[in-house]
């Protein structure tokens, strides 16, 4: 342990504001539902637990994570392999039940991934030629496909795509070609084409690749009113709820669509809806603007990192909270399709929350240590 007065002075204490903003919308969004206050006071429980979990990464240098990131990815596999075994809840075999809490194993995966990829560019950071040739992206992409694939068995589609957004963001900042660009971009739509020649001519072939939920999610996304009081209704009272709450919001106290359980999973995946409605166009312009503050400030510390190894790990974690971010409030105006994917730091759920400070611990002690003296 080494945290010094020096380090102390170079933590990025705007980062930390931030977090005790998201956490006073995570609060209101989360009493606003038909969850209620007891929930809401539960995650304030989870936030105090976070910023201890935060406050004790920072106690360690970030390169013992260099050292020890295949482990964890490996740990992390083991975990994802386990969690077959578990009981399923919701239809899905996604938790470990240890009692009082769910514990999620693909959500602590995601750090995993990100330093086991951080690891493999950042030895190869100083040869030019690391991605020349297109088979050199093989290994990389293999770190976020076998989890990705892992959770999708689970079945959970929305979680695995957050890999593809950590892949992407460290590919692009680890110099990846255009050329390989155009490769992999030719390679999705080939699998659309694919996808479509099979839902045209082999509808039952189709149905094996895509589950029916996950087809009726992207018919009733692109057109929700086929069943507004069936498959539709998530969305359409997500919809007239985000309206409804005009400039400045119907209030915290006014009873309304979210707070009566039309807004489904509203404490959840559709907390955004709910801050929407309660406090209007300018409460969610402000969590936005938290969003967007935090991502910068995130940026500005993978810039000025000279280790390429803390570069890359906070170019994913940009990646990733981005992704999530884009997706789940996407998924409220209509603008995505509707996923399982939580909103960072605001939706209910410990082992979201605790694995996202942890990861921002991380990203705050690259920040703290950038310039570490080479005497130390």
């Amino acid at each position: 342990m080494d945290l010094e007065r020096r380090y102390l002075k170079t933590i990025d204490w705007s980062v930390i504001l931030i977090l005790v903003g998201l956490a006073v919308f995570s609060y209101l969004g989360i009493a606003g539902s038909a969850a209620g206050v007891v929930k809401a006071q539960q995650q304030l429980l989870w936030y105090v637990i976070g910023f201890i979990v935060l406050g004790g990464v920072l106690l360690f240098d970030y390169r013992l994570f260099y050292s020890s990131a295949y482990i964890l990815y490996g740990i992390g596999l083991i975990l994802l392999i386990g969690v077959f075994q578990a009981t399923p809840i919701n239809n899905a075999t996604s938790w470990y039940n240890l009692g009082p809490v769910l514990f999620q194993p693909s959500e602590p995966m995601k750090l995993f991934t990100i330093l086991a990829v951080a690891r493999y560019m950042a030895k190869r950071a100083d040869d030019s030629d690391r991605f020349y040739y297109f088979y050199q992206l093989i290994p990389v992409c293999l770190f976020a496909i076998v989890p990705l694939l892992m959770i999708l068995l689970q079945p959970d589609m929305g979680t695995s795509l957050v890999y593809t957004g950590i892949l992407a963001t460290m590919l692009i900042v680890g110099g990846i070609r255009l050329l390989h660009v155009a490769y992999l971009g030719c390679a999705v739509g080939g699998l659309f084409a694919t996808l479509t020649l099979l839902y045209h001519f082999k509808q039952d072939l189709f149905f094996k690749i895509i589950k029916p939920y996950q087809w009726d999610r992207i018919v009733y996304w692109l057109n929700p009113d086929l069943d507004a009081i069936g498959k539709g209704f998530q969305l359409k009272q997500a919809l007239i709820a985000i309206g409804s709450g005009q400039l400045f919001g119907k209030g915290l106290n006014t009873p309304s669509q979210a707070s009566f359980g039309w807004v489904p999973v509203g404490e959840s995946d559709f907390i955004f809806t709910v801050i929407a409605e309660k406090l209007g166009f300018v409460g969610a312009s402000i969590l936005m603007l938290l969003f967007f503050f935090l991502i910068y400030r995130m940026i500005k510390i993978a810039m000025e990192t000279k280790d390429p190894f803390g570069s890359y790990v906070v170019a994913g974690v940009v990646g990733m909270l981005t992704f999530q971010i884009f997706e789940n409030i996407g998924m409220t105006i209509q603008l995505m399709p509707i996923t399982g994917i939580p909103l960072p730091f605001i939706s209910y759920g410990g082992s979201s929350l605790i694995t996202n400070f942890l990861i921002v611990g991380v990203v705050l002690n690259i920040g703290m240590r950038k310039d570490k003296l080479r005497f130390d």
